[in-house]
């Protein structure tokens, strides 16, 4: 079964950057989808950013369009969310996840990290 490991959350200043990163145990087919989604407190967790493995074809959602970008290394079957200019609304707790949809979750999910934004 594959596993996915997130990592890279820390507490931050609102205006810094952070990378988060996300190791998949098996390299994923071109159709798969990698995405980022996260939860803030009190909140449904809602979608982030996407990537298609084969297409290097990226999605982001409005909210973070133009501040956060999605990349991946395929030798090490990781991908990153560069994240800049954070604002204390970006605090949550970041899940990476593998699926097929670019808007729409799949089945596996890693464990989740936090990032935490101050003002």
């Amino acid at each position: 079964q594959v596993q996915l490991a997130e990592s890279g959350g820390e507490s931050v200043q609102a205006g810094e950057s952070l990378r988060l990163a996300c190791t998949v145990s098996s390299r994923p087919y071109s159709s798969h989808v990698l995405g980022w989604y996260r939860q803030g407190p009190g909140k449904e967790r809602e979608f982030v950013a996407s990537m298609r493995w084969g297409r290097r074809s990226t999605y982001y959602a409005d909210s973070v369009k133009g501040r956060f970008i999605m990349s991946r290394d395929s030798a090490e079957n990781t991908v990153y969310l560069q994240m800049n200019s954070l604002k204390p609304e970006d605090t949550a707790v970041y899940y990476c996840n593998r699926g097929a949809d670019p808007y729409s979750p799949g089945s596996y999910w890693g464990q989740g990290t936090q990032v935490t934004v101050s003002s």
